[in-house]
């Protein structure tokens, strides 16, 4: 910055020249022209910048370059008030202060433009492309709220740093306090330390989102309704809300039932049929009533597989795909329903274990 003040002298070396012996007017000349100068730059160089950025398609750029010319703008003006007070009269203590002042401002001035411009870029990688790529992203919305409460963290803590040294205040101290602080609550918390860190990782990582429908190691079943740095919210098919830490969902085995290239979901009915029984009109019985209940999805098609020749039984599976999850109970119902119907209709016995108890002999009577 001092550097910046020898510049700026040897530049104005003939206004100040001209009021020679009067500092406190040369100080007002030198911020007065700083003032204009900053003005005229800021104008004509963005002005030229935005007539380029308007050419283009996106708005990524004329929404920087609004948020840019601020900071610049009061940068310089800022560069002659500095100036201005090393000229003035002023004993150093005074003029010191002021400069450390006019640096504060400016410090701050640039702390929210970084920030505003953080979330520009933020929301950009988390909203911008599409597909698989998109998929895959570190960034995405539903973890944009903790990488730009991040980003200002950052941006916020070295701002605090730089006007530190600006008026010279030493960090040793503070830093160690807060080490030993952060020692005593990481131990304090360690359970919502490990809660926090994996709901970031479940929110990086998404394996699931909400509305998907997922099953635990334990069988639990539900639609996430909501997914928080601590926890994580089921509502299984009672209507029962379930809370699981996210320190759990992290390290057990999570079925993402709606995961996938889409969200369909297959479900199969079983049954079996008596031995002797017309294998094809089984298939076609089984094909019609897939094809005519409205919540079974045409792509991908029904399809009926003989799976076994099993003890009493010819097993057959019925595979249709549903377009969610939620309607597995549903549909389960109706094609039970319909298989049962149909089966009794068309004489096709759907056999159960017997048990048949031959008496070789009664046991002799005594007389």
């Amino acid at each position: 910055m001092e550097n910046i003040d020898l510049i700026l002298k040897d530049y104005l070396a003939p206004i100040l020249d001209f009021f020679a012996g009067q500092p406190w007017v040369q100080g007002g000349a030198v911020f007065l022209i700083t003032f204009i100068f900053a003005s005229l730059v800021s104008w004509v160089i963005f002005r030229l910048l935005k007539m380029l950025t308007s050419r283009t398609e996106t708005y990524l750029d004329d929404r920087l370059l609004n948020i840019a010319r601020p900071p610049i703008y009061y940068s310089l003006v800022i560069t002659g008030f500095s100036t201005a007070v090393r000229i003035m009269p002023l004993s150093d203590t005074i003029a010191d202060k002021l400069i450390y002042g006019f640096r504060t401002v400016g410090v701050l001035i640039w702390m929210i433009a970084l920030i505003r411009v953080s979330k520009i870029i933020l929301q950009q990688f988390a909203w911008g492309g599409s597909g698989q790529d998109k998929k895959h992203r570190l960034i995405q919305p539903q973890t944009l709220p903790l990488f730009e409460n991040l980003s200002k963290l950052v941006i916020v803590a070295i701002a605090l740093y730089i006007m530190f040294q600006i008026w010279g205040i030493d960090m040793t101290a503070w830093l160690a306090s807060a080490g030993i602080i952060g020692i005593a609550v990481g131990f304090a918390a360690k359970d919502t330390l490990a809660n926090l860190f994996s709901g970031v990782f479940i929110l990086a990582d998404t394996p699931y989102k909400i509305g998907d429908y997922i099953v635990l190691e334990d069988n639990q079943r539900g639609k996430v309704t909501h997914i928080g740095l601590r926890s994580t919210r089921l509502m299984t098919r009672d209507d029962v809300e379930i809370t699981v830490p996210n320190s759990i969902m992290g390290n057990t085995r999570v079925t993402n039932q709606s995961g996938g290239p889409h969200p369909k979901f297959r479900i199969r009915v079983k049954v079996g049929v008596a031995y002797g029984t017309d294998i094809d009109k089984v298939r076609e019985i089984l094909m019609n009533i897939a094809e005519n209940e409205h919540l079974v999805t045409r792509t991908p098609a029904p399809r009926v597989r003989f799976r076994a020749f099993g003890d009493s039984s010819l097993d057959f599976e019925l595979l249709c795909w549903i377009e969610d999850p939620e309607f597995r109970g549903r549909t389960l119902d109706k094609l039970n329903d319909a298989v049962y119907k149909q089966f009794n209709e068309n004489n096709i016995e759907i056999p159960f274990i017997k048990h048949d108890v031959y008496i070789k002999e009664f046991p002799a009577r005594n007389n």
